[in-house]
């Protein structure tokens, strides 16, 4: 399981969001890609023939970590986590 660099590092606000109707804790700031994976979830999406897909990139390039936050599919890697984000994993 993935988890969190402590010392020395300084974090926004602690944010609650919601992945797939749970909850989970992430801070404010941070990329949503890193929220999912520190929560231990590292399978984002499936491809078409059914391989799991997470964050490969980690700059928005390759798509592989899509997933759809408020009813838009976008980039994990590139959105800013906000307290109250509804994220889909998967399929709208």
């Amino acid at each position: 399981m993935a988890r969190r660099f402590e010392h020395g590092i300084r974090r926004g606000p602690g944010a609650r969001i919601i992945v797939d109707g749970q909850s989970v804790q992430a801070y404010v700031g941070e990329s949503l890609a890193t929220a999912l994976l520190a929560a231990g979830i590292a399978t984002f999406r499936s491809s078409p023939s059914g391989a799991p897909r997470s964050a490969f990139c980690h700059m928005g390039v390759c798509q592989e970590c899509v997933v759809h936050v408020n009813g838009r599919a976008v980039p994990a890697c590139t959105t800013v986590v906000e307290d109250g984000l509804d994220v889909r994993l998967g399929a709208p």
